[in-house]
């Protein structure tokens, strides 16, 4: 027997797998064309190309599930919840699988919703997004309102029919949809819109957001309960106005509001104050505050008239003090007449007799003329002091001018010619001061004591003996100095130069008409004079003509 032959012989066709796969995908699309499943959401993974893959189980089976990018579900699918999954069955011959593709998620039940939701809540608040330390005050009176909410619902009406009839205000309304798979991206998005908007901008920045939406079951509500919503709202540095649904409703987005309304009404009551409200409440308290102002005037005028009362009159404050003047005026006439014969009699009895006088200035010109004779000699004494100051340099600079020796011999010898007549103009000079100064302070004192009787001890007082003493020191200095100008002065040092000086009889000549009246004249030279005898005159040279050499006159 063959090892290699079938025993069992058939004529069943053969199949490639690709046929085999494509028939099961006909025969799986034909029977289940749509089908309703209900499970547990399993492992939900997000593709970059946007289709999401999850799985659906219960507590014997799981079954692949995709939802193609686009579709639009009620709910999102998430790990835990349990949903129902409408679709159609196929397969997928890559991994030899069968699958749901699925149109619609909707969850199983309100259950299952709302264990979804206290799950929700729990992480979010965990996070901190619910503490009531972060939650912003809402303005008194706000510029401009926003409203996210559907423009054509009854919530927008009643919202603006509140404010108009409370508290007219400027209002911004984003529509978005308010239920349904757009409901959470569009609400999230108006939130953020409204908070980036600058302030100052074209678009006014709103003071005052309102989040509303009218009453609807917990599927309907659902989008207002979405992460991504509730984390919008809670960052939104503008403050928010949760209004969705009735009293009785209750999303996260109201947990994350800075203020939870009941209803959109009641959101638009709490956004502004009743403006009659206000205009009476102002109305009284400026009533409040006149009556106050006009009770507090007239109870210190009471006072001030209490106080006024208290006082004495003006009469008597000023009487006293108007009869003491009224007498010591009547007294001031006769005490005046007393004072100047007081005065008048000491006057009067005052030794103003002529003899007096004559006697004090008897002994005040002889004081004077005391101190004039005493004068002269101290004059004198400074004179000589003078002569032997002059003499005792005399001699010092003829010692100096031996010992310098032969060669400045003759340099020494000018220089003693030029100091004596100097020292002799010194001593001159001291006798015309010694001369002139006797007769100058006698008549001074004569002067003095015709003119001024009274003041005659001040000015003897001034004429001590230490004065003559002083006043010979300072022409002594004085001498000394010119002395020095003279030398610095003087023209022989330009004669050094090459210069002479004309003289005629004496006198030196300036001009050439002086020197042409004079037969003789005198030319003095560094080392010496040379006597010239008066030149003739001299022709003017004719023009263009010229001797070679110039002219020494």
């Amino acid at each position: 027997m063959d090892l290699l032959e079938d025993p069992r012989p058939t004529n069943a066709p053969e199949f490639t797998v690709s046929e085999l796969a494509g028939a099961l995908k006909k025969v799986v699309e034909g029977t289940f064309p749509l089908v309703r499943l209900r499970g547990e959401v399993g492992r939900v993974s997000r593709a970059s190309s946007g289709h999401t893959y999850f799985d659906l189980k219960d507590d014997r089976a799981v079954i692949s599930a995709v939802a193609w990018k686009g579709a639009r579900l009620t709910a999102r699918p998430e790990e835990g919840l349990e949903v129902v999954a409408t679709g159609r069955l196929t397969t997928f011959p890559g991994q030899s699988r069968y699958q749901i593709v699925v149109e619609d998620l909707a969850h199983a039940g309100a259950g299952a919703l709302l264990a979804q939701l206290e799950a929700r809540r729990r992480r979010l608040a965990d996070e901190g997004l619910f503490d009531p330390a972060r939650k912003r005050p809402i303005p008194y009176l706000p510029d401009v309102i926003g409203v996210v909410t559907s423009p054509q619902g009854a919530v927008i009406r009643d919202i603006l029919h509140r404010l108009r009839d409370r508290f007219p205000r400027h209002v911004l309304v984003w529509p978005v949809a308010v239920q349904g798979p757009a409901c959470p991206g569009e609400v999230a998005r108006a939130v953020q819109g409204f908070n980036a908007l600058p302030p100052g901008g074209p678009i006014p920045r709103p003071d005052l957001i309102i989040v509303a939406r009218g009453g609807g079951s917990v599927e309907d509500l659902w989008g207002f309960n979405d992460e991504a919503v509730v984390r919008a709202v809670a960052a939104s540095l503008i403050p928010v106005i949760s209004a969705v649904g009735h009293e009785t409703d209750t999303t996260l987005v109201d947990f994350a509001a800075d203020l939870r309304a009941p209803t959109p009404t009641a959101a638009a009551e709490m956004a502004v104050p009743v403006r009659l409200e206000l205009l009476e409440r102002a109305a009284t308290l400026g009533a409040r505050a006149g009556r106050a102002l006009r009770g507090a005037v007239a109870s210190r005028g009471q006072r001030l008239a209490d106080l006024a009362r208290a006082l004495p009159r003006p009469a008597d404050l000023t009487g006293g003090a108007s009869q003491r003047l009224d007498f010591l005026a009547a007294r001031l006439p006769a005490a005046l007449r007393r004072l100047a014969g007081d005065k008048r009699e000491g006057l009067a009895a005052q030794t103003l007799r002529p003899g007096v006088l004559t006697a004090a200035l008897r002994g005040r010109r002889q004081r004077v003329e005391g101190r004039g004779a005493a004068l002269a000699p101290a004059l004198a004494r400074g004179a000589a002091r003078a002569r032997e100051r002059l003499d005792q340099v005399t001699r010092r600079l003829e010692a100096q001018g031996a010992r310098l020796g032969e060669r400045k011999a003759g340099k020494l010898d000018q220089l003693a010619r030029s100091l004596r007549p100097l020292a002799e103009r010194g001593v001159r000079a001291c006798g015309i001061v010694l001369s002139k100064t006797a007769p100058r302070l006698d008549a001074a004192g004569a002067n003095a004591l015709a003119s001024a009787k009274g003041a005659l001890a001040p000015s003897a007082a001034r004429l001590s003996p230490a004065l003559p003493l002083g006043v010979i020191a300072r022409l002594s200095d004085g001498l000394d100095a010119l002395d020095r100008l003279a030398e610095s002065l003087s023209y022989r040092a330009t004669l050094a130069r090459g210069f002479a000086v004309a003289r005629a009889e004496g006198r030196p000549v300036t001009t050439a008409a002086e020197a042409a009246r004079h037969a003789l004249l005198d030319l003095e030279f560094a080392d010496g004079a040379v006597a010239l005898g008066r030149a003739a005159p001299r022709r003017a040279p004719r023009a263009g003509a010229t001797d070679g050499q110039g002219s020494l006159l």
